[in-house]
């Protein structure tokens, strides 16, 4: 079978042949290269039952020799054939298939064969009790093909590769024709404006002017046998860079970075190269070009995985739910005094919206309380030191509005573009207080928009104006840094990106032009007009993957279209504008999915993948006619301009989620007058734990967490088990909320499984229903092996797959893989020593497993070949913690040496790591575990000492909460599935309940609350989970053996209140408690 490259190729070929539609021989090459499983073509040929054509077709990938599962596969299609047959009444033919077809199988399970011969006697096959449900032909083809199905999952030679075909722009084969014919264009020594490329069969050039006849002589040895058909192929330069037209070409948007600039260059588009396939640095809607921090829902890719499970969809995106991924509900209304013409939420605290006014007001407001935290009118910092154009402009005129405000990407500082000249640059420090820090005379009339950068890791930002120019500044003094020149109309935006280290930025101006600049003296690198001329905005999806444009034309019409960056040309264009705008529309992305944009009295939405609109929001009435509207980073609020100066903030339910977590009971006028300190205390009384540094008088003074001291506080339920166990070491809810598993220190695994019924209508797990302890009807346990495992040494460890069918777990002895449906023991492998520590799957391919060992190495195991991909080594003791981020395509790992290091996933190199030293401790913290957060970007980490939270990019610390010396340790801690809290045990039975975006205790629960009296004082719970789906639910593995599920009252429905926003505003980014130690990178 082909590999790398190769097989690359034949991806490419079969897209191509099945584009032309040329499907015999694309089936042909499927099955005779074995790179791609078609299932689609293999199912029907089952249910037309063309069974001789279906065990062809699968001999390509392979014999029913290779193992039982391959075995059982044939079996399932010959046995369907002979029972057919004797339905059918065609008894000579049914005998035949038994003699020839099935009799292969009768060493294997005679019994079985004797009984299938029996069937011949039979009037109706319905007569025997295994088949007196079998239907007509098409419905037992069905039932079979589900079976197979699994199968073929199951089987190793089935790997998931196989079986998925990978995702590629359509025309691939195309494309790179195109781009190789542009380098061959490129190398000519006499360049052709627009040559032109009648052949693929010999390499292109331009002929010079004293070679009439070079073109001829080279193009005499052609082959000219092949001659496609009239319809169905697709011309090979549809799409191309070489398309004949009278102006000249137009240079692709990314051919430009390719290599350095140079005083002289082809006519042609570009240097020959493109960024295509180079790694993309995110920039987030003009906020510089840093890496997105952006929070991410999981990821819907398709699971990998070799063992039965649910089939998965290829186009992942369409598995989600589009009504709750859209902000819909109107949940709050602010009334701002005069007209919003600029809006920007704060890009940590989410629900924090800067706005800026027709008058030249900005105003800070907190969505989920109404209310307004600062506001400032516009004045001039000094008159006098200003220009004499801007003194005689505000003469003139007065009126000054503003024209954009924006936060920069670390949230820290915000910018303010006026309508005369100015930009005003503020410091934000948390509650109300912002300070001016830079006043800038900027630009010769309006200042249209600003954009934040960091082209040589230098925080900067970027104006563009009415005078023509863009300008590039030192964020910290105000200096200049960059001039660029060469619009002939008012800039109207800026889209500053990077890739590969390649900083550059995209500017629009009135008249329609479209340019690109490097931060270089070598002007634009790009010239070309927008769809219809419009005045347009561009913006990158927030993976910087994808390139997007909306603007309006002089006649009203709206353009929203995608680009091609490699090619220069609009790639999709999005329907759904039918009147003409009575304004410049504005647009925004989300969640690498959804673009939405503000129209006729509406928010319209459209699925990126679709150009039909998605749906459309009135907002329940009064929107302008053509709103502002922006979307909180997560995606999950949209504030949109309406009539009357108001705001509107559409949520969807994980923006109302959010809103909830920032409530207050009460919200103080002086709101963060009073620094909280950045490291809270741990305190046995809560009495302590309040916001230290809050005034006598402040009404917030009467918050405090929430304390459970009684059962009658909340709702809690505990396991039964009739199964003998020691402590509970691990605890994992299934990924689908409706079974809990867990590990006992014998190596034992218990598994809880809520029914649907009428009692628990969801099927989830719940504290209002008991579950059922799982286990087969043969009486097995799954247990783990303890071969030549030392107990008081053994570190238990599991992970489960992603659809929920398999286990792989540890105890000391061999990793083993077990089915969590039949308990069976698929698999064991890796006997100690060193015994496996810790254990996560891949999150792209469940045949990946990574694995922690004693020996303080990582090993990357693939279950499919069965041996060691990678070893990875770094630590210097044994290993406690990993955890996967796919976002960011890493591994990080934690070990009992108090080190975090991160991982490429891809190469498996180290990129970086850090040491953690708790205060006071001299020696290295032994247990040391780590989770990402919901967005995958964030990292929880967890020791006896401490919990911290990284930004995994930086290994920078976020934010930390210490636990004093005289308290008790943190025996275990995990995030809620929004990652909104941070619950936490330790080992004096108390468990605390965290707000995660400040560390903020929010609720305690003692141990009488959930402990009978009389229990030892020694009880406490050793793991913490928390469910997949419900923010509020967790459960508890104690050392007894028992497990309870918690859930918060249910008039309440949350575990107490979130502390105060002043204390989540000041204690939201501060300086790490403990500056992590920057190791050398290999």
């Amino acid at each position: 079978m082909a590999s790398g490259l190769g097989k690359d190729l034949i991806y490419v070929i079969l897209q191509f042949l099945n584009e032309e539609k040329y499907r015999e021989t694309a089936r042909m090459l499927e099955k005779e290269s074995g790179v791609f499983f078609n299932m689609k073509h293999f199912e029907e040929l089952v249910m037309g039952g063309k069974w001789d054509e279906a065990e062809k077709y699968l001999s390509g990938f392979t014999k029913m020799e290779d193992n039982r599962h391959s075995m059982k596969i044939f079996f399932e299609i010959r046995k369907q054939k002979y029972l057919e047959a004797l339905d059918r009444q065609d008894k000579g033919i049914a005998v035949d298939f038994l003699q020839t077809d099935l009799k292969v199988f009768a060493a294997l399970n005679e019994v079985l064969y004797k009984e299938l011969a029996q069937l011949v006697v039979l009037n109706n096959i319905r007569e025997n009790p295994q088949l007196t449900n079998y239907g007509d032909s098409r419905t037992a083809r069905a039932i079979m093909l589900v079976e197979i199905k699994k199968l073929i999952e199951a089987n190793p030679l089935f790997s998931i590769d196989k079986l998925v075909f990978p995702e590629m722009k359509s025309k691939r084969l195309h494309m790179l024709i195109n781009h190789s014919l542009n380098w061959q264009h490129s190398l000519c020594a006499n360049p052709l404006p627009n040559p032109e490329m009648k052949t693929i069969l010999v390499d292109h050039h331009c002929r010079s002017p004293n070679d009439q006849y070079g073109t001829q002589l080279n193009l005499s040895n052609q082959h000219h046998g092949f001659q496609p058909r009239a319809e169905g192929l697709t011309p090979m330069f549809v799409n191309g860079i070489f398309q004949p037209m009278p102006a000249p070409v137009q240079t692709p948007l990314s051919s430009w970075m390719a290599a350095t600039p140079s005083s002289s260059s082809h006519p042609v588009s570009g240097a020959g190269i493109v960024l295509s396939g180079l790694t993309n640095t995110t920039v987030s809607r003009g906020a510089g070009d840093f890496a997105s921090t952006s929070r991410a829902r999981p990821s819907m890719a398709v699971d990998r995985t070799m063992m039965p499970g649910p089939s998965h969809s290829q186009n992942p995106g369409l598995t989600l739910n589009t009504s709750d991924d859209l902000p819909k509900i109107v949940t709050r209304t602010l009334n701002v005094g005069s007209f919003p013409t600029s809006m920007d939420f704060h890009p940590i605290q989410q629900t924090l919206l800067l706005v800026g006014t027709d008058v030249g007001d900005i105003s800070l407001w907190e969505v989920s309380s109404r209310e307004k935290l600062a506001s400032r009118n516009f004045q001039l910092r000094d008159i006098t030191s200003s220009s004499m154009t801007l003194k005689a402009a505000l003469i003139k005129d007065p009126f000054v509005s503003v024209r954009r405000i924006l936060w920069s990407p670390d949230g820290s500082v915000f910018g303010v573009a006026y309508s005369k000249h100015l930009v005003h640059l503020y410091a934000y420090f948390g509650g109300n207080d912002i300070r001016l820090h830079l006043e800038i005379d900027s630009h010769t009339g309006s200042v249209n928009d600003i954009a934040f950068c960091k082209p040589n890791q230098q925080l900067c930002f970027i104006s563009c104006g009415a005078d023509k120019t863009i300008k590039v500044w030192d964020i910290a003094t105000g200096a200049q840094l960059h001039k660029f020149e060469g619009h002939e109309a008012a800039v109207h935006s800026l889209c500053p990106h990077s890739k590969d280290n390649v900083h550059f930025i995209f500017s629009t101006s009135v008249d329609g032009k479209i340019k690109a600049w490097l931060y270089d003296t070598a002007g634009s690198r790009v010239d070309y007009f927008a769809p219809g001329c419009s005045c347009s905005t561009m913006i990158y999806s927030a993976d910087g993957k994808r390139l997007f444009s909306c603007g309006t034309s002089k006649e009203g019409e709206t353009h929203l279209v995608e680009w091609n960056e490699n090619e220069g040309i609009v790639k999709k264009t999005y329907q759904g504008f039918t009147k003409r705008s009575l304004g410049l529309v504005q647009f925004d992305t989300s969640k690498n999915r959804y673009l939405a944009v503000g129209d006729d009295h509406l928010v319209k939405f459209w699925d990126m993948e679709n150009p039909i609109p998605l749906a459309t929001t009135d907002a329940e009435g009064g929107l302008m006619a053509t709103p502002r509207i922006r979307f909180n980073k997560e995606g999950s609020l949209l504030a949109v301009s309406a009539n009357e100066n108001r705001i509107k903030i559409l949520a969807t339910v994980d923006g109302l989620l959010l809103m909830r977590t920032y409530e207050s009971l009460t919200v103080s006028a002086s709101r963060g007058a009073s620094e909280i300190p950045t490291k809270n205390r741990d305190s046995v009384n809560l009495q302590d734990v309040k916001g230290k540094g809050i005034a006598e008088g402040n009404p917030t003074k009467a918050w405090k967490p929430t304390e459970i001291n009684a059962p009658a506080q909340f709702r809690s339920l505990k396991l039964s088990a009739h199964i003998k166990t020691d402590k509970i070491s691990r605890l994992i809810y299934n990924n689908s909320g409706n079974a809990i598993l867990a590990l006992a220190s014998n190596a034992i695994h218990l598994l809880w499984r809520w029914s649907h019924n009428d009692s628990n209508t969801s099927g989830k797990a719940t504290t209002k229903v008991a579950p059922q302890l799982m286990q087969p009807a043969s009486g097995l346990l799954m247990t783990n092996d303890l071969t030549d495992c030392k107990q008081d040494e053994a570190v238990p460890c599991f992970a489960v797959s992603k659809n929920d069918s398999y286990v792989v777990s540890a105890s000391g002895g061999k990793v083993s893989l077990f089915n969590m449906m039949t308990f069976k023991t698929m698999t064991s492998f890796m006997p100690p020593p060193p015994a496996a520590t810790s254990l996560a799957f891949h999150p792209q391919d469940n045949n990946i497993i990574a694995i922690g060992l004693a020996d303080s190495t990582v090993c990357i195991y693939n279950v499919r070949v069965d041996g060691v991909k990678n070893k990875l080594s770094g630590h210097s003791k044994r290993i406690t913690g990993l955890a996967f981020s796919q976002v960011l395509n890493t591994l990080v790992s934690s070990g009992a040496d108090a080190q975090i290091i991160v991982w490429d996933s891809e190469k498996w190199v180290k990129q970086r790591g850090c040491f953690l030293f708790p205060p006071g401790r001299k020696c290295a913290v032994s247990e040391t575990n780590v989770q990402f957060h919901h967005d995958q970007k964030q990292l929880l980490v967890i020791n006896e000492a401490q919990l911290s939270i990284y930004d995994i990019s930086k290994l920078e610390c976020l934010r930390q909460w210490i636990v004093e010396e005289s308290s008790a340790p943190i025996s275990h801690a995990t995030f809620s599935c929004n990652s909104q809290f941070v619950y936490c045990s330790f080992l004096d039975g108390t468990i605390r309940i965290f707000a995660a975006p400040n560390l903020q205790l929010q609720c305690q629960i003692n141990p009488s609350a959930y402990l009978p009296s009389g229990i030892s004082s020694s009880v406490y719970p050793l793991a913490v989970a928390a469910h997949p789906q419900d923010p509020n639910q967790f459960a508890i593995g104690l050392v007894d053996g028992n497990v309870h599920i918690l859930e918060p009252p249910e008039t309440e429905g949350k575990w107490g209140v979130p502390p105060p926003l002043e204390i989540a505003s000041t204690s939201r980014t501060p300086p790490p408690a403990v500056a992590p130690d920057q190791m050398q990178t290999d």
